[in-house]
């Protein structure tokens, strides 16, 4: 009798480690089932180019990006980085799902595939040399040899079309890196620099905020407004959710008040809100790049 019991414990541990494996078997198929929900469930990021104090920004775009995913299921992030470079660098490796720039039409960024979707309303930006009301200077020349601000070497409006500008009038002059669009600005107006190359978008914002007065020395041309961008790795189906609901927002009620609030913070009287566009309206950045007299800057 005992020597016919004796097994059973042995035959008890193994039926155990049977059970176990079925188990564990049995959990790693639900993790695997569930892993790619979960991963589906991650917000995208959206990243927005640094342009004024991180603090400014994330006041100006939670609130839309809030509206936005709410009114399209799709759940954003809002990214923001030091600097305009440093961001770039991160979209560059796609670490981001969707970006709202003017900095990806590079011959080199451009083939990294980022599709344009969306604009803010409205004609579009120029760059501007600008200098303080009361200035002495003039002309484009009497910069010669002066410090003039740009944002960094990353910057359209900011540094490729307004140096291009001076090169073509052949004025040298110190370059100066600032940072952002506002810190151009706010140099500008405590006097640190003669001169800056600004959006003209933004400089006169910051001017209706600071009680700044200023004048423009040279102008460009139009070019298309930051735009919305797609990541080429990013879900179709939340792209298209995300730019519905972006160019829906100023015809919603709620919408249309936080784009209202928006604008009042940034001093914006322009159009409110975002339409639809695409990479055709940006051909004449392409152009810019292919003709430019500022050397690329690895």
């Amino acid at each position: 009798m005992s020597a016919c019991m004796a097994p059973q414990p042995q035959r008890a541990r193994e039926v155990m480690v049977k059970a176990t494996g079925f188990a564990c078997a049995a959990m790693l198929a639900v993790g695997l089932i569930f892993a790619p929900a979960a991963r589906a469930e991650q917000p995208l990021g959206f990243y927005v180019l640094n342009q004024r104090t991180i603090a400014l920004a994330a006041q100006y775009w939670n609130p839309i990006l809030t509206h936005v995913s709410k009114k399209s299921g799709v759940s954003l992030d809002l990214k923001l980085a030091k600097t305009a470079q440093e961001g770039n660098a991160m979209a560059e490796k796609g670490k981001y799902d969707l970006l709202y720039t003017n900095h990806f039409f590079t011959p080199e960024r451009d083939r990294l595939g980022y599709k344009v979707i969306a604009r803010p309303a409205g004609p579009g930006i120029r760059s501007e040399i600008v200098v303080p009301v009361d200035s002495p200077i003039k002309t484009l020349h009497d910069l010669e040899g002066k410090e003039v601000g740009f944002v960094s070497p990353d910057g359209f409006t900011g540094y490729w079309l307004p140096l291009d500008a001076l090169l073509r009038a052949n004025v040298n002059v110190k370059v100066v890196f600032t940072g952002n669009q506002e810190a151009s600005s706010t140099q500008l107006r405590i006097n640190k620099i003669a001169a800056a190359g600004v959006n003209s978008s933004v400089m006169a914002r910051y001017a209706r905020r600071e009680g700044f007065e200023y004048r423009a020395l040279w102008t460009s041309e139009v070019y298309g407004d930051l735009c919305i961008m797609a990541n080429p790795h990013t879900p179709p189906e939340k792209v298209a959710a995300v730019k519905k609901a972006l160019i829906e927002m100023a015809k919603d009620p709620e919408g249309r008040a936080i784009l209202q609030a928006g604008a009042e913070l940034l001093k914006s009287n322009g159009e409110l809100g975002f339409v639809a566009a695409d990479d055709h309206e940006y051909d004449n950045y392409r152009k810019f790049y292919r003709t430019t007299k500022v050397p690329f800057i690895k």
